[in-house]
């Protein structure tokens, strides 16, 4: 499974590509104004620093909702960096211009999914990634994780080669449980990523460790 970030923040981004383990990013309107950017040319420039910290793929988030305007945004973000993941709405034009996109070779990632009929729509547009919101569908009192394992059992039937990408990560078991069904990708807080480094045995094991080497010395 890779591990995207899901930021804005140059520094987390940063952070999370030096323990090597980073495989992309993505972001949206929300993630950038928490940054304080604002104004086309920084948001342009912002994703472009952000391409060049990771060299792999960035989702940038559309904000038009029609089928022209979505396809001429995602032309823009798509012309910033090779690494350019347009990130299209789960809605009708969304569907029109995902389609779009991959007739013109521009990877896309379907957002804001909830179903698996709308993930289904998704695959057969093209969509290079669907993004899942089990967070949002967990504060439902569904279960947003098996949202994903049933998503990826449909894809594995039908042989879709869009792949799984599990957002509203809020925490480190829902990395764990993703993995488990599987999910392709999972995007997440810089916090969730690094609580799966931690266990109580782990630090304890550790002080005692260290309590011997020195012990030796």
């Amino acid at each position: 499974m890779k591990f995207f970030i899901d930021t804005a923040n140059l520094a987390q981004i940063t952070e999370a590509n030096e323990l090597g383990i980073l495989d992309g990013v993505t972001t949206n309107p929300s993630l950038m104004a928490k940054e304080g950017i604002k104004g086309t040319e920084a948001v342009m420039k912002h994703y472009k620093d952000i391409c060049d910290i990771v060299h792999a793929p960035v989702s940038a988030e559309v904000i038009s909702t029609d089928f022209a305007g979505i396809v001429e945004e995602g032309k823009i973000l798509a012309a910033i960096d090779s690494n350019i993941v347009v990130k299209v709405p789960m809605i009708k034009d969304g569907i029109k211009a995902i389609k779009w996109f991959t007739d013109n070779n521009i990877k896309t990632n379907c957002t804001l999914v909830f179903s698996a009929g709308q993930a289904i729509l998704a695959a057969k547009a093209g969509a290079t990634y669907v993004s899942p919101f089990i967070g949002r569908i967990d504060d439902g009192n569904w279960d947003g994780v098996e949202l994903i394992g049933q998503i990826s059992h449909i894809y594995k039937m039908q042989g879709f080669e869009t792949q799984i990408l599990a957002a509203s990560i809020r925490t480190s078991l829902h990395i764990v449980r993703c993995a488990e069904v599987g999910a392709d990708v999972c995007t997440c807080p810089l916090s969730s990523i690094l609580g799966l480094l931690k266990h109580p045995l782990t630090d304890l094991g550790l002080a005692q460790f260290l309590s011997d080497a020195k012990s030796m010395q």
